[in-house]
């Protein structure tokens, strides 16, 4: 050790690296995505958790006349609404998030631990708040499509023809589809192999693939079947003043943070651990059938060869 010290020069690297401050970053999180589905909705709030759809019984004709002729009776008639109408009840996301006090008091400079821990929990919360906005048995989009609105493709790929049947089926007003990263390159793929490939627009300073006019918006909570490829496409009319696809939330909330999501301090317990409750109600409503449609079958593995 001693000949190894009278051979040294110099400070080596490491022994100087002990006086010097690190730059560091706070703990990135590779499971965020941009939750464009939760950001182009539009949402209600809620006084009372509960959401009651009225809608017109279709089943009843409503009479109107054209072209009367001089003093002829007009037809009395009323609109008939539905007397048992849907009532969408919030869903709520809940986490409890723990921290040691002596973490919290040691260890937050330069960043603070409990605020670092809070915006992870509620960047979690968040994503999967979008997984159920689509994929909840009880009121997920990909669940609360009318039967007439499902729509297979015709081989497999999704091909301009697939989407331009969809848009039959959202013809009022639609706003945009909503599909699988994979399912929109893959529809990339089948507008280049017949020359028409699909324009872009931008939206919140981001790149967007269209299709006759409306954005193809990804998200990775549709999701592609391993065993197959498979997926599916979404068409949405978004609005109320559409009668389109709406979300809904509580507002009000104590320690709310956002939109109908609330953070809350429970206490700290005999161990000193320093819990917080993190909390989120959400849904969603489909107003009027016409407002979404599915493409199913969506074969995400083909590709083609260009000579």
């Amino acid at each position: 050790m001693a000949d190894e010290t009278a051979a040294q020069q110099a400070l080596r690297e490491q022994a100087a690296f002990q006086l010097a401050n690190v730059n560091k970053t706070v703990p990135q999180y590779g499971a965020i995505t941009p939750r464009w589905l939760v950001r182009l909705l539009d949402w209600k709030p809620l006084e009372a958790g509960t959401f009651r759809l009225n809608r017109v019984d279709e089943g009843k004709a409503i009479e109107v006349t054209c072209g009367q002729v001089e003093e002829a009776p007009l037809p009395g008639t009323y609109v008939q609404y539905e007397e048992k109408p849907k009532e969408h009840k919030l869903s709520a996301i809940n986490a409890v998030l723990n921290v040691h006090t002596r973490i919290s008091d040691l260890f937050s400079k330069p960043y603070d631990q409990v605020g670092e821990q809070l915006r992870l929990m509620i960047e979690n919360v968040k994503e999967r708040q979008e997984s159920e906005l689509l994929n909840n048995a009880e009121y997920g989009f990909l669940h609360s499509v009318a039967p007439k609105q499902h729509l297979k493709t015709r081989t497999g790929p999704p091909t301009p023809d697939d989407l331009d049947e969809l848009l039959t089926k959202v013809w009022k007003e639609p706003s945009f589809f909503l599909a699988h990263p994979r399912s929109i390159a893959a529809f990339g793929r089948e507008c280049t192999r017949r020359g028409v490939p699909p324009p872009t627009i931008t939206l919140f300073g981001n790149p967007f693939l269209t299709w006759r006019g409306l954005p193809l918006i990804p998200t990775d909570k549709i999701r592609v079947k391993n065993s197959d490829n498979k997926t599916k496409i979404l068409l949405l009319r978004v609005g109320e003043r559409k009668q389109g696809c709406i979300g809904l939330f509580q507002s009000g909330l104590p320690g709310e943070q956002s939109p109908g999501l609330s953070v809350r301090f429970m206490g700290i317990d005999k161990s000193a651990i320093a819990s917080y409750l993190i909390a989120l109600y959400c849904s969603t409503a489909v107003l009027t059938d016409d407002a979404i449609a599915i493409l199913e079958d969506v074969d995400v593995s083909n590709y083609h060869e260009y000579k």
